[in-house]
């Protein structure tokens, strides 16, 4: 029996209203929305083909907007983003394209919602990764550091050490009329 209250404080509520207003339904709520999100997302995983194609494109893009300023990790998050967006120039050198192909190898990994791309060279020990795939969106996270686009010879005489002492005649260096020996001693009288 409920109390008369003129209709200012109890209201009569059904079923799912009180249970939108509850602790477990809301948390409930939250499961089932969460679990939708990430079924869709184990069913959009890009597969190994779309993940290659797009991150050799995101790749061409980095080196085509390398220039002589090295970037720092702020203008390569920008750059990345607008790679997300844009394709690369149908202007590439093929050369370049060529080296990099010889000296970095492109690894690709499945996860169970999402997928990651990750390139392998002689730069580090381990593996750099360059790209998540998720939502069937591929989301570069290239750098210009980390490819390797050729190789040079560090030292080319190994025989030779690095440091070589060189000695220069007999050592004499000229006369020094006002430095005497153990001047620097602080004894001026020798």
């Amino acid at each position: 029996m409920n109390q008369n209250d003129y209709g200012r404080f109890r209201t009569n509520g059904n079923l799912s209203h009180s249970f939108t207003r509850s602790c477990l339904g809301r948390f409930i709520i939250f499961a089932v929305i969460f679990g939708a999100i990430l079924f869709i997302a184990r069913l959009s995983v890009p597969d190994e083909k779309v993940m290659t194609e797009e991150i050799e494109d995101d790749i061409r893009q980095c080196i085509l907007a390398h220039d002589s300023i090295n970037a720092d990790w702020i203008d390569d998050a920008i750059n990345n983003v607008g790679f997300i967006f844009t394709c690369a120039d149908s202007t590439f050198d093929e050369s370049i394209w060529n080296d990099f192909e010889r000296f970095n190898k492109l690894k690709y990994y499945k996860h169970t919602f999402f997928s990651t791309m990750f390139i392998q060279n002689n730069l580090r020990l381990e593996e750099k990764r360059i790209g998540i795939g998720i939502f069937g969106t591929v989301i570069p996270l290239v750098s210009y550091s980390d490819l390797l686009l050729r190789v040079d010879p560090m030292h080319k005489t190994y025989r030779n050490g690095i440091i070589r002492s060189v000695q220069y005649g007999d050592g004499y260096m000229g006369e020094q009329p006002h430095i005497k020996e153990y001047h620097y001693k602080g004894d001026e009288t020798q």
